[in-house]
């Protein structure tokens, strides 16, 4: 089957609720998307209300509170927002890579692979039914002898100890105290949990929530997204061909690709989107395909989107395609366009600004386009 990037564009806009929004709640979006990088909560908040018609205040922390979102970090070794029951098939594929084994890794984190398997028995005794501030996890662990040298690193709000934990299914974050971060274990969290499923099991499970948004893609578009192509590329590759008939491989302008079969029809029926978005920091529309992605965005353009300190900019689309950045600030939302893109419709960005201006706590943004 042979279909266009226009088309791709605009499935992936439908799908992702971005074109048109929908009134699906936080964890419908959340799950949809195949999670929700939370390292800023803002970014979350603006990601998840960016596709409702009709944004409800406190949605992310209801759908927590709930338990059908849990927080952690997932994809990409970042914090997410992902949907409980898909959570151990993503975490289970995390911990396959087994990063922490990795020389280049304890070198930079001066902890050994024994030392992570001490850390996370250690965490896991601690966090047995109890949720902890880090403050107070960490206090105990280095009362340990064997911990007392890695406190500036568990005390780091970057986390990197802890996430190998995390990928273990030992912790993940628990309910703030007082706006203070805290941890438990999912076990705690979620009454189904039943510890992580074989990588060969939870495969089929996270490619399948990932092509749903993000498709078509290839198998190391998927590791990119998940684990920054950490994975063995032998073993992702067979994943997907184990889920034989639930994928279908289609031609993207030439080049092969795999969607899920019981897409393939609305894929190839889709007409080419021509929709102006102003879309967040850390969208997952972006994430999801990778800033390196030049169908979406031109590498002249990359660092304008990724930026220091893995920074991802609010950027603007037409009709999927990235044509720009966007900030506010002191009242006025700025659209600086790359130089060689299409100029939006005026009265399309005023209606994004307008939109920005009442799901953010600035207030009325006027806006200013810039080249």
């Amino acid at each position: 089957m042979r279909i266009t990037w226009d088309q791709v564009l605009a499935w992936r806009l439908r799908r992702q609720f971005v074109a048109p929004r929908g009134d699906a709640g936080a964890s419908e979006i959340i799950a949809r998307l195949a999670g929700v990088q939370a390292q800023v909560a803002a970014a979350a908040e603006s990601a998840v209300g960016n596709r409702q018609n009709h944004p409800r205040p406190g949605q992310i922390d209801a759908a927590l509170d709930e338990r059908s979102v849990i927080k952690t970090w997932s994809m990409r070794g970042t914090l997410h927002l992902i949907d409980s029951g898909d959570a151990a098939a993503y975490l289970s594929l995390l911990a396959s890579g087994r990063t922490w084994e990795k020389p280049s890794w304890q070198k930079a984190f001066g902890a050994s692979p024994q030392e992570i398997e001490d850390l996370a028995e250690a965490v896991s005794d601690i966090l047995r039914d109890r949720v902890l501030t880090r403050a107070r996890m960490v206090s105990h662990l280095v009362e340990d002898p064997r911990f007392a040298g890695m406190e500036e690193h568990l005390r780091s709000g970057w986390g990197t100890l802890l996430k190998p934990l995390a990928w273990k299914g030992v912790l993940c974050h628990g309910p703030k105290q007082e706006g203070a971060t805290t941890f438990t274990s999912p076990v705690n969290l979620l009454p189904d949990w039943s510890g992580l499923p074989g990588p060969d099991e939870a495969a089929p499970v996270a490619i399948s929530a990932y092509l749903g948004a993000h498709g078509p893609a290839t198998p190391e578009g998927f590791d990119a997204w998940l684990s920054r192509n950490s994975l063995r590329t032998t073993v992702v590759r067979r994943w997907f061909q184990e889920m034989g008939g639930a994928l279908k491989q289609v031609e993207v302008d030439g080049e092969p690709a795999f969607i899920l079969t019981e897409h393939a029809d609305e894929l190839a029926a889709m007409e080419p989107d021509s929709s102006v978005r102003l879309l967040g920091a850390f969208d997952q529309y972006v994430l999801g395909a990778g800033t390196r992605e030049t169908r979406i965005l031109p590498a002249r353009h990359r660092a304008k989107v990724s930026r220091t300190a893995g920074w991802i900019s609010p950027v603007v689309l037409v009709g999927g395609r990235i044509v720009g950045v966007w900030d506010s600030s002191d009242g006025v939302a700025t659209v600086r366009l790359f130089e060689d893109a299409p100029t939006p419709a005026t009265d399309a960005l005023e209606a994004e600004v307008d939109r920005v201006s009442r799901l953010g706590s600035e207030g009325d943004l006027t806006l200013r386009v810039e080249r």
